[in-house]
């Protein structure tokens, strides 16, 4: 983790998710992970609580500047209390749709922002005496790749419990009042905007750089066939409708030794074969509505990870996007994912993601105030320039255990938003890929539907390899870490 001051002001890609938050779009992150016993909630908070010093901004809260004159700053909290970010819930049925249900809700809530963003639930009562928690962290602190720092942060990769560490007693540093904070955003902000406009300067030169190199002038030869699909306008599907109702999860999970034979047998790269799996679901999920699939693209949002160090998981946002069309009436896996392969390395050769980058980077130089005022006329867009946003955050390929107890799954959630009634997570963690759909209740109530499709594509992928049908997704080790760079790395 990079270190944190009290004081310290949100970037520009940061400070966007709030201006863009909205009731029916809260946009913070999380994950839902099962354990493999219970655990006392004492002993949980007295243990979170231990870990807090190693997490300071799960102690800071945001301090918005008079005016919006600059961008909010994190400042230590006076009143924190882990008492109103650490509840347990006691299940009725114990079953894995009751746990769902209740995720549902509780990511459908906003989180508070005059207290630090984030909180934990504690599940109690799952069958065969298992227990949950759920985690929420507001986009503006991360995104997926830090977000998995932190969880590595909370989280041991032995099961023995670990000692709880000494901390002192937390002294907070007072608030800024207004009139400080007046100045001191005036005077950051005009020092952040020459920083920013250098910064920007060596963006658009690196840009440059990476769009003159040999491959990136060959990539541009290959999209020369995509421009049209990318100039095309979006088309709509069942589930791009404004989004107003509760949130609904649901949740599947495809082993990575069955990605490995997938792979070996139809080609393409990791993140290829679960596109396709996406593809070919919403492809019957559009078909069960009664629309065409003949001639149709689905535009996927996939986010990208800019950073470039395996240490490098600080907090905030360092990612672009690629958007990715495909074709939603190649039904043949051994063609789809061919077809995905040639569009996704074309679309890296050509360093798109580098474009949308500097894009942002010269947005981000408008001034606060301005970014503040067009944040919520941003989120009322009517229509988003793709379908859904489909994002692959790498974890952990051994098993991590909280207080002893081993987590046995890790299924992530990704928010939704504007007329995008559903998104995908996927996470990596002990040999398996935990696909997290999250879904509108307005927008796209037959979530289920929509989650059995995904399995039928597995086990439609599974079929064209050749591999045994299996009953269930079973956790296990990995044959050998992933190396493979990945190209959706972040929500």
């Amino acid at each position: 983790m990079m270190p944190v001051h009290s004081g310290d002001r949100l970037a520009a890609e940061d400070a966007a998710f709030l201006y863009i938050e909205t009731n029916d779009a809260p946009l913070h992150i999380g994950s839902v992970s099962v354990l493999d016993g219970d655990i006392p909630f004492a002993d949980y908070v007295e243990f979170i609580a231990s870990r807090l010093p190693l997490i300071p901004r799960y102690r800071q809260r945001l301090v918005f500047p008079p005016f919006h004159i600059g961008h909010p700053t994190w400042e230590d909290d006076p009143e924190f209390d882990i008492r109103n970010h650490i509840r347990e819930i006691h299940l009725k049925r114990g079953t894995a749709a009751e746990l769902q249900r209740i995720a549902g809700r509780i990511f459908s809530q906003k989180m508070d922002r005059n207290r630090p963003l984030w909180d934990l639930t504690l599940v109690h009562g799952l069958s065969d005496g298992r227990s949950a928690f759920i985690s929420r962290v507001h986009h503006c602190l991360v995104d997926g790749v830090s977000g998995v720092g932190i969880v590595n942060v909370m989280l041991s990769v032995t099961p023995e419990v670990q000692p709880l560490l000494e901390t002192p007693p937390f002294q907070p540093a007072p608030l800024p009042d207004a009139a400080k904070s007046l100045a001191a955003a005036l005077a950051e902000t005009f020092a952040d905007s020459v920083q920013r406009i250098l910064a920007a300067q060596i963006v658009v030169l690196n840009t440059a750089e990476a769009l003159l190199s040999a491959p990136a002038l060959q990539g541009w030869i290959q999209m020369q066939r995509l421009i049209p699909e990318l100039l095309s306008p979006v088309e709509r599907f069942p589930f791009n409708r404004p989004v107003r109702g509760p949130r609904r999860v649901a949740w599947a999970e495809l082993t990575i030794s069955d990605v490995r034979a997938i792979r070996q047998a139809l080609g393409g790269t990791l993140n290829d074969v679960v596109l396709a799996a996406v593809v070919l679901a919403i492809s019957r999920y559009v078909a069960l509505h009664g629309q065409p699939i003949k001639n149709r693209l689905l535009r996927l949002m996939v986010p990208v990870n800019l950073r470039r160090g395996e240490k490098d998981h600080g907090f905030g946002n360092r990612v672009s996007a690629l958007p990715v069309n495909i074709p939603l009436d190649i039904r043949d896996p051994a063609k789809l994912i061919p077809a995905i392969q040639a569009r996704t390395e074309t679309l890296k050769n050509s360093r798109i993601a580098d474009l949308v980058q500097l894009g942002s980077s010269w947005m981000g130089l408008a001034p606060a105030p301005l970014q503040a005022l067009l944040g919520p006329l941003a989120a009322a867009t009517p229509a988003a320039p793709f379908n859904l946003v489909c994002t692959n955050v790498p974890g952990p390929q051994y098993p991590l255990f909280l207080l002893g107890r081993k987590m046995l799954t890790f299924h992530p959630y990704v928010p939704i938003g504007n007329n995008l009634g559903i998104g995908w997570a996927i996470q990596s963690y002990n040999g398996v890929l935990y696909f997290g759909l999250t879904a509108d209740n307005a927008a796209a109530p037959d979530i289920r539907s929509l989650n059995e499709f995904l399995e039928d594509a597995f086990t439609e992928l599974r079929a064209r390899a050749g591999i045994p049908r299996k009953e269930h997704a079973a956790q296990e080790t990995p044959e050998a870490p992933i190396h493979e760079k990945e190209v959706l790395v972040s929500q």
